[in-house]
């Protein structure tokens, strides 16, 4: 895709008008291959080091797609991800177009013991997507995707974003599960497990993925799946960037019809106790097609609500028939819940979290709902427009696959819950994020481990791993013994 089509297209509009990330499209960008000089830079144990004029112009002309430096017109955007509060300066960005691209970058990185971070969609909440004084892999030119209707597959570049997928797949009847924000990548999103609205129906994203093509920490390109490279392939699938950049992945797709009974159901933040405790009985005999979890935020305007996310794969009126129940309880101030386009949903919270928002998140996977967690979730609520409370589902499809059948371990928790805090002004940074520790705090004792792609307790990563660590561990000393790959929820080569 050529750099103005990609300007046009990539972001929604809503998020475009937040967070001015590529308003230097169009301007002429001083590459590498026009230095004129050395650049300082920082090695991946984080020593300053330099990097040569002849470095520099040599990476800059083995690449197809531009390097952009520092004094780059174009650079202080594309530095830019979309967690505000991450405000980084890379040495280099490499604006990768092809496979080839990333294994020039990934070779340029290792042999000068450069700090590499990968940038996909952006969207990793800690911030990993970039660096200060490294090179920022940057995948985001690299969006295709090739749906193949008659094999129900898609093979979806590593630096499409969710909208992306699903527009494709939608298109042809098709659907694979994908995340809750379309801007998000899909890489990242991958990589760490990937929860979505269609998860109780067809399993995590990563357990749709039968194929991938990765660039490792040698420079090699592989081709993994079940087949060839199994250990590779399964790492993959919820090790998260630990292994390589994966420049492309392929999805198992299912047949579904766009139209879907979906939507939002509000009760005022009065009725949580009453809608919590329906909810943590009548979710244990739901039906696999039915997702639907509890949020519990502050309007703009100050209002509190608790509100619950309903998505049923299958026949409306059976889907109307198992809702009714949950419609029943309380006082409802809106019911947005009937049959519209899926995008209606996959797409309502883009604007909430637009780019440039500073954002600081804990979660906590749970077993399930008990009256106690009940009674600490409405106890410890926070109303303020700045926090909120947002759940992923599980059980189902979810279920269904083994703990260590794939590197994610989290298989018998039923619901994740998110904490969340975002605002605008940096002087409320400690603030927002005291805010959402205090929330998360009252939760955490309920909680059997965490999700890779919110946060990352370095602590803990491998009682977070449980089980799969140690292979994790392994695999990771076979395919990147220096930890070139090490700005992420990090494993330590064995």
């Amino acid at each position: 895709m050529n750099r103005r089509k990609f300007c046009k297209t990539t972001l929604a509009a809503s998020v475009a008008a937040a967070y001015p990330f590529l308003a230097a499209c169009g301007e002429k960008a001083k590459v590498a291959t026009e230095a004129d000089t050395s650049i300082a830079a920082v090695s991946l144990d984080g020593a300053d080091i330099e990097l040569s004029k002849a470095q520099i112009l040599e990476f800059g002309e083995a690449m197809n797609g531009p390097v952009l430096l520092s004094d780059s017109p174009g650079y202080n955007n594309a530095r830019k991800i979309w967690n505000g509060m991450h405000e980084k300066h890379p040495a280099m960005i490499a604006r990768c177009q092809n496979t080839q691209d990333i294994t020039n970058a990934v070779n340029f990185a290792r042999d000068n013991n450069l700090l590499l971070a990968v940038r996909g969609g952006g969207h990793s909440w800690p911030g990993y997507s970039t660096c200060n004084g490294g090179l920022m892999l940057d995948l985001a030119e690299m969006v295709s995707v090739d749906v193949d209707t008659e094999a129900q597959t898609a093979w979806c570049d590593g630096g499409a974003l969710l909208g992306n997928l699903d527009d494709a797949t939608l298109a042809k009847g098709l659907v694979t599960t994908a995340g809750v924000v379309s801007h998000t990548g899909v890489g990242g999103f991958t990589l760490g497990g990937g929860f979505g609205r269609l998860n109780r129906s067809y399993g995590l994203a990563i357990d749709n993925v039968i194929g991938a093509e990765i660039i490792t920490a040698d420079g090699q390109v592989r081709i993994v799946s079940a087949d060839n490279e199994p250990d590779l392939f399964w790492a993959i699938r919820g090790g998260g960037g630990n292994f390589g950049v994966v420049s492309r992945f392929l999805y198992q797709l299912h047949p579904f019809d766009r139209n879907v009974f979906s939507g939002m159901i509000v009760w005022p933040i009065a009725e949580a106790p009453d809608v919590l405790e329906f909810y943590a009985e009548w979710s244990q005999g739901l039906s696999r097609e039915m997702y639907t979890g509890p949020a519990m935020v502050t309007m703009p305007d100050g209002t509190s609500v608790i509100a619950m996310e309903v998505v049923y794969n299958g026949d409306p009126a059976q889907g109307e028939k198992e809702l009714a129940p949950l419609r029943a309880i309380g006082t409802i101030i809106d019911d947005s819940v009937k049959v519209q386009d899926y995008k209606v949903l996959q797409t309502h919270e883009d604007a909430t979290v637009a780019h440039g928002i500073r954002s600081y998140a804990k979660n906590a996977m749970v077993g399930g709902f008990t009256q106690s967690l009940v009674d600490d979730l409405v106890d410890s609520f926070i109303s303020d427009p700045r926090a909120g409370m947002f759940t992923h589902t599980a059980g189902g499809a979810v279920r269904d696959v083994g703990e260590t059948d794939t590197a994610f371990p989290h298989r018998n928790a039923e619901t994740m819950f998110v904490f969340f805090t975002g605002w605008m002004d940096p002087a409320q940074d400690e603030e927002g994020e005291a805010m959402c520790r205090q929330w998360y705090n009252a939760i955490a004792p309920y909680s059997g481990g965490y999700y890779d792609n919110i946060e990352n307790d370095g602590a803990k990563i491998a009682g977070n791993f449980g089980p799969n660590f140690n292979r994790l561990s392994q695999i990771k000393g076979q395919y990147d013994p220096g930890n070139l790959f090490r700005l992420n929820s990090n494993i330590k080569p064995g």
